[in-house]
């Protein structure tokens, strides 16, 4: 892989401290333009042209895509989309200085991102380049809430992005900023830098399931840390790389009554699986949300979101001090206009990468919520009943068990699992961490030169398919384990939807023809490996 993201030549300075970007920065191929504003995971290898989950920058739709977890391609309609915002803005441009077009065009999207997920019109949203970046948002927010540096407390501390060990504690977690400042990994952002607890939800012994005392972890981490002094940012999953939601309402009340302002709230939303009752809930609780447009809503990688309700709005833009490290991980436009005390603190540093990549996420949460509830939430069922059939019929497959919690009104359509967990076995034993990732590497490639055997088994083969990343999961007194993620996403149902309810039915039927497809590959590709073992290694 490069060695770091693409970036838009370097703006002239102002005499304001601002910064004037040319409106010729527009022409930028759009390609270059999505994967532009962004850390080095953005970075497209040289060779491939795909960022390090396997993803281009412009529409693949040979390309089957059951990654939302981890990240999509990018549909022809969201590409679309991107291509036409950024005309609009090229022509607004030619009556209004760039940065000026920009920001207006920034709080559109705002008011967008609020109407589709049914937000009132006083939750105020902070755009970022990803939600690793928000994750630094949310701490620095928390901070001014607080007024004294807090520890902050991650549940789920394994089962979150791998940045999260960074910007839980105020460090870096990349050597470069989306601003294209070079900076050393899990060096302490200035002024930033604090402490962390992690609350693991695996169960050490089993590794598998989720253990059985999440609340009282998390209680007891709460506890400890204010009988030292501490106040606390929690930041709660809902969901995790797995689809784990924790801790329970029950804990949060217990929570809020003990210790009333002494814990700020932040939700780990970024995997965008919860209901938009549920988010609401949230945010009329005081609880800042973390949000993207990558993950289940299938936009490109990377657009982050920190959601904060009305009540912390007032006393966020008064803000005084500013950690000068948290600079190069913000610009004006990136928060709500309303602040103005606090945007004026920020270079005007229009970020066109991380603006183009919520215009596609945008595309995409439009024509998900435009189908109908209804269908939503029969086709994520039909899908989960069967991805769940057909990895239990699977003698190569185990399911990890499902640990979502306790199903209420507020999931909506994500009532059902949407995230589906497996682990590859062989003679009934699950198969090394190297193996494992040397199949999910060969899924995205046409194997049908490596497989033999009948001409149907080199059709599969030759199928790309793209499914999450695999996840290490870490036991007490055993080897970890790593298991493979077959996701549902938004845009599976927009595609199934059809006003037609046979058209709708044979749609979603197609999708699981496509998963049966994609664990009959994983099959040959397993018994390939047992054929010639030792060679069943493939090129990173």
């Amino acid at each position: 892989m490069s060695t770091g993201a693409s970036r838009l030549p370097d703006p002239e300075r102002t005499i304001e401290g601002g910064s004037r970007y040319r409106l010729r920065d527009l022409f930028t191929p759009l390609d270059t333009l999505l994967v532009s504003g962004g850390d080095p995971r953005l970075a497209l290898d040289p060779r491939d042209r795909v960022n390090a989950y396997g993803c281009a920058a412009s529409p693949e739709p040979e390309i089957w895509n059951f990654a939302s977890s981890t990240a999509s391609t990018i549909s022809q309609a969201a590409y679309d989309r991107a291509a036409l915002a950024r005309e609009e803005l090229m022509h607004k441009c030619l009556f209004d200085e760039v940065e000026i077009a920009f920001d207006a065009r920034c709080e559109d999207m705002r008011d967008e991102l609020r109407g589709h997920l049914q937000l009132s019109p006083r939750v105020d949203v902070v755009f970022s380049p990803s939600g690793t970046d928000s994750q630094l948002h949310a701490l620095f927010l928390a901070r001014a809430v607080l007024g004294v540096p807090p520890v902050t407390i991650v549940v789920g501390a394994d089962q979150t992005g791998s940045g999260t060990v960074h910007t839980a504690r105020g460090h870096h977690f990349s050597t470069m900023t989306a601003s294209g400042f070079a900076v050393r990994k899990d060096g302490a952002v200035a002024g930033l830098g604090g402490d962390s607890i992690a609350v693991p939800l695996l169960d050490a012994a089993s590794g598998i399931t989720m253990r059985a005392d999440a609340d009282a972890a998390v209680i007891h981490a709460v506890e400890t840390s204010l009988a030292q002094g501490r106040c606390v940012l929690l930041h709660v999953m809902d969901s995790s790389k797995l689809g784990w939601r924790a801790p329970s309402a029950a804990c949060l009340d217990e929570i809020a009554r003990r210790w009333p302002r002494k814990v700020q709230v932040v939700v780990d939303a970024c995997q965008a699986r919860l209901g938009r009752r549920r988010l609401r809930a949230y945010l009329d609780r005081g609880y800042m949300v973390l949000m993207t447009g990558s993950k289940f809503f299938g936009g490109p990688a990377f657009s982050g979101a920190l959601l904060v309700p009305k009540g912390l709005s007032r006393s966020l833009d008064r803000i005084e001090g500013i950690a000068p490290g948290f600079f190069d991980y913000a610009g004006r436009c990136d928060w709500p206009m309303a602040w103005t005390a606090l945007r004026s603190r920020f270079e005007r540093r229009p970020n066109f990468g991380q603006w183009l990549r919520w215009e596609a996420a945008l595309a995409e949460m439009g024509r998900y919520y435009a189908v109908p509830g209804a269908f939503r939430a029969r086709a994520l069922a039909e899908l989960a009943a069967g991805i769940d059939s057909m990895i239990a019929l699977s003698p190569s497959l185990r399911a990890i068990p499902d640990a979502a919690g306790k199903i209420c009104a507020d999931d909506e359509e994500f009532a059902q699992a949407t995230i589906f967990p497996f682990m590859l076995l062989r003679d009934g034993k699950p198969v090394s961490i190297a193996e494992t990732g040397a199949v999910h590497r060969a899924l995205a490639r046409d194997m049908n030169e490596e497989i033999s055997g009948s001409a149907a088994d080199r059709q599969v083969a030759a199928q790309r398919c793209l499914i999450g990343q695999p996840v290490r999961l870490e036991r007490e007194h055993e080897a970890p384990l790593t298991v493979l993620r077959l996701c549902v996403g938004a845009r599976l149902v927009t595609e199934a939807w059809s006003p037609d309810t046979a058209q709708a039915q044979r749609n979603v039927q197609h999708i699981l023809d496509r998963i049966a497809h994609v664990l009959v590959k994983i099959e040959l590709l397993l018994d390939r490996a047992t054929a010639a073992p030792g060679q069943f290694v493939l090129e990173a």
